[in-house]
């Protein structure tokens, strides 16, 4: 079974206008399909506040599931109440301890995230997950600008900047290249190696070679189109399996 969707999304209720209509749709494609019963969600707060794990805890049969963030919103934690089955893990989801501490779990959702992952490094991630899950539901900015993935920092400023949806006034990307080897506040890593800025520009011909490695095979595609009016990224949604 292989689905390939075209660029046509479909509409959600007045209700959930907040969260991007692929995302649900994949969601919906691996439970309906393949049954899941637990989850995790991972880097799932900024901007949703956790909409897509309460999403999913209200329309399916979930017996458990995790939520992975290195920062708890207070919607989320008020909203996380009503849901005894779920589970919150403060941290950075791409160490290994926390890895450990997801567990196994049916499916990772992993919404527009590998290409902040560094430090482990995006197809890391996948390698540590992998053991644990039966399926990666994915969307992301995919690279259209080349056939090969690339370190979006080694274009250079001018080049990185006309490649990313922020400019170099705006924070955190002030001063972004007179910083990237200066420790970072708030975390254990200097700036270059912070999930908070654009990382990596991933190729579709990477992404599915690596989880094939992986032992996943991938069920649903679908082109979303142009990332805002960045011509080298296209959001891309996906769903593999074992």
């Amino acid at each position: 079974m292989f689905w390939n969707r075209k660029k046509t999304d479909v509409d959600l209720s007045q209700t959930e206008t907040n969260l991007i209509p692929t995302k649900i749709e994949i969601i919906d494609f691996g439970f309906t399909t393949f049954n899941f019963r637990s989850f995790a969600d991972l880097g799932a707060l900024w901007g949703v506040d956790g909409g897509y794990t309460f999403y999913t805890l209200n329309k399916y049969q979930v017996d458990h599931a995790v939520l992975v963030d290195t920062h708890p919103t207070e919607i989320f934690k008020e909203g996380s109440k009503k849901y005894p089955q779920l589970r919150f893990i403060k941290g950075n989801f791409g160490d290994e301890k926390i890895v450990h501490e997801v567990g196994k779990v049916d499916a990772v959702l992993l919404f527009d995230v590998l290409l902040h992952q560094v430090h482990p490094n995006w197809d890391r991630i996948l390698e540590l997950y992998a053991p644990y899950v039966k399926s990666l539901i994915i969307y992301n900015p995919q690279w259209v600008g080349s056939n090969r993935t690339i370190r979006l920092l080694e274009l250079g400023e001018d080049e990185y900047f006309q490649n990313v949806p922020h400019n170099q006034t705006e924070e955190p990307y002030n001063n972004l290249f007179q910083k990237l080897d200066q420790k970072h506040p708030d975390h254990d890593r200097i700036w270059r190696d912070v999930h908070h800025i654009w990382q990596w520009g991933i190729t579709d011909t990477d992404l599915q070679n690596k989880v094939k490695s992986l032992g996943f095979r991938m069920q649903f595609f679908k082109n979303c189109g142009m990332f805002g009016n960045l011509k080298n990224f296209e959001n891309h949604a996906f769903v593999f399996t074992k």
